[in-house]
């Protein structure tokens, strides 16, 4: 596979997909943010009260007990004393920005506040059951956002009388230190209401990409593909180790095995739950995500996922989970093959490549290059590469179409069955990123 890394248009395009990003398409003016409320003191939520507090803005976090809320806030001056003795703030800053954060265990507290932001467990009940209680506290012109990385936000909205004011803001861990933020309006969002994100994200350091609303939005809907995948693969004969070292000599952080050990297996085994209905009869299969949260292995928090870890959590391979690995084959029937680099990297690669084309197709965003710049700030991709679709324009997007219907004739329609878009372009020579003929 032959690609053109280094030119100065992949190396310049970043830059260009960033600046297009203030470029929205309505002309909306930003309503006031003065002060801002989180719900949920976990990981996320304190991170993203975090951003606020970084920001000057005023911030109240909101958790259901006094525990709960104890443990949010000791991470949060845990947090800010680790920037204090790695020098990036000095004493008097962590005050000030603690000053701005106000913990609280009562919905009334946020009655004055512009924006609220849900950063809960992924459950429509409990997310309904929060926003049903918004709608009646906070006043009228409120923003009431909701971190989901992958609910539908009109589904999210129906729970309140003002759905033009119902946004996704989507985070990505941890909030306080990643620069992405995926802002999701929903099919009645109103333009200033998405304005007043984008603008909120600029305020925070963000850079902010404004999608609509579909399962799992841009990144997750895409990583979903590579997902999937992965665990074919595994299935098929590749080990874990070889997946993750494939993508990462292609220039990714990290591959999808180590990095589903560093956010817990049992977090990915809960959204694999919340899908099972939808999933198809291979991927329900494919069950060894299961196995591994049923033999107790759930990542690094556990010592031992996909790998093992000591201490300092250095990873090894691990014979357990390749034990787990070789019985889950041998109950699926399936007899293990030798496969390649290539095909691992064009398998990983393409089905999120073709996924985006589907993106582009539903008007999910506005340009290809919004695509690149989710998967650039998000997920590691490497900058030099220019993001998915710029790699794939380098590519060749006859040579991906080629790629696809080989998959395709392999595997089946329902995973490799070629987007419209990509077989137009491909038919007309242009990449992506060309302007119409």
């Amino acid at each position: 596979m032959s690609t053109t890394t280094s030119t100065p248009v992949v190396n310049h395009h970043p830059f260009v997909a960033e600046r297009q990003l203030h470029k929205p398409p309505f002309a909306a003016k930003a309503r006031s943010v003065n002060r801002a409320a989180v719900i949920g003191a976990g990981t996320m939520g304190g991170g993203i009260a975090m951003c606020f507090a970084n920001a000057g803005i005023p911030v109240v976090l909101l958790e259901k007990d006094a525990e709960r809320l104890s443990q949010g806030m000791a991470r949060i001056k845990e947090n800010y004393a680790n920037s204090a003795r790695r020098g990036r703030l000095s004493a008097d800053e962590v005050a000030q920005r603690l000053a701005r954060i106000q913990g609280s265990t009562r919905f009334e507290d946020l009655a004055d506040v512009d924006l609220v932001i849900e950063a809960v467990f992924e459950e429509i009940g409990l997310k309904h059951e929060i926003f049903k209680t918004l709608d009646r506290v906070c006043k009228p012109g409120a923003i009431l956002a909701s971190n989901t990385s992958f609910l539908d936000i009109d589904a999210i909205a129906s729970a309140t009388q003002r759905p033009q004011d119902v946004v996704g803001m989507h985070f990505f861990s941890p909030a306080n230190v990643m620069q992405l933020l995926e802002n999701v309006r929903g099919s009645v969002t109103s333009d200033d209401v998405c304005a007043t994100v984008m603008d909120v994200g600029r305020r925070l350091g963000k850079v902010a990409v404004l999608v609509r609303s579909c399962d799992g939005f841009v990144g997750n809907r895409m990583l979903a593909k590579r997902t999937r995948e992965s665990y074919f693969l595994l299935q098929e004969g590749a080990s874990f180790f070889q997946i993750d070292r494939v993508l990462r000599d292609f220039g990714l952080p990290m591959g999808p095995f180590a990095m589903a050990d560093l956010a817990g297996l049992d977090v990915g085994w809960r959204n694999r739950q919340s899908r099972l209905q939808r999933l198809t009869p291979r991927e329900r299969e494919c069950d060894m995500l299961d196995r591994m949260v049923a033999a107790g292995r759930l990542g690094q928090k556990t010592q031992g996922g996909f790998y093992d870890y000591d201490s300092d959590r250095k990873a090894t391979p691990s014979p357990a989970a390749e034990a787990l690995v070789a019985a889950h084959r041998a109950a699926s029937g399936r007899q293990a093959r030798q496969i390649s680099d290539d095909e691992i990297l064009e398998r990983c690669l393409y089905s999120m490549i073709n996924e985006a084309a589907y993106i582009l197709e539903e008007n999910i965003v506005e340009r290809a290059s919004d695509i690149d710049v989710v998967w650039l700030k998000g997920y590691g991709f490497p900058a030099y590469r220019g993001g998915p679709l710029c790699y794939a324009d380098q590519i060749g997007l006859p040579a991906i179409l080629a790629g696809l219907r080989k998959y395709e004739a392999v595997h089946g329609s329902q995973y490799w069955k070629p987007a419209n878009l990509i077989v137009k372009l491909a038919q007309e020579g242009r990449g992506f990123h060309d302007d119409p003929a």
